[in-house]
C-alpha cells in the first residue's frame, strides 16, 4: 500500500488548490479514505472523507469550501480547496485504512503535502 500525496503549495487568502492522493498496492475506491491536516503545534484533524459508496464527510471547518472526489481510473482522490483562509495552512495528508471519523487514527498514511496561505 502507498500513498503520494502532491498539489500543495503557497496561495492567497480566498485562492484555491486542488491536492492529489493517488494508490497503489491496493483499490481506492473499496475503501474508506480520508484527508487530515496537521497545522504545527496542533494535532492531526480530520478535513474530509470518502466512502467506497461515494458518499462523502466534511468537517465544519471546511464544509462548503473543500470538495473530496475520487478518479478510479486513475486510482486517485482529489481534495479540491476553495476560498482557502490562513487557517487552512497546514500539513495535509491522505489516508486509508480509517478508524472513523471521531480519531484521527489510520493504517496507511502519505508523505503529506504543505499548503500555506499567506498574503
Amino acid at each position: 500500500v502507498q500513498l503520494v500525496e502532491s498539489g500543495g503549495g503557497l496561495v492567497q487568502p480566498g485562492g484555491s488548490l486542488r491536492l492529489s492522493c493517488a494508490a497503489s498496492g491496493f483499490i481506492l475506491s473499496n475503501y474508506v479514505m480520508g484527508w487530515a491536516r496537521q497545522v504545527p503545534g496542533k494535532g492531526l484533524e480530520w478535513v474530509s472523507g470518502i466512502y467506497s459508496d461515494g458518499s462523502t464527510y466534511y468537517s465544519d471547518s471546511v464544509k462548503g469550501r473543500f470538495t473530496i472526489s475520487r478518479d478510479n481510473a486513475k486510482n486517485t482522490m482529489y481534495l479540491q480547496m476553495n476560498s482557502l483562509k490562513l487557517e487552512d495552512t497546514a500539513v495535509y495528508y491522505c489516508a486509508t485504512d480509517l478508524d472513523g471519523w471521531a480519531t484521527v487514527v489510520a493504517g496507511s498514511w502519505g508523505q503529506g503535502t504543505q499548503v500555506t496561505v499567506s498574503s
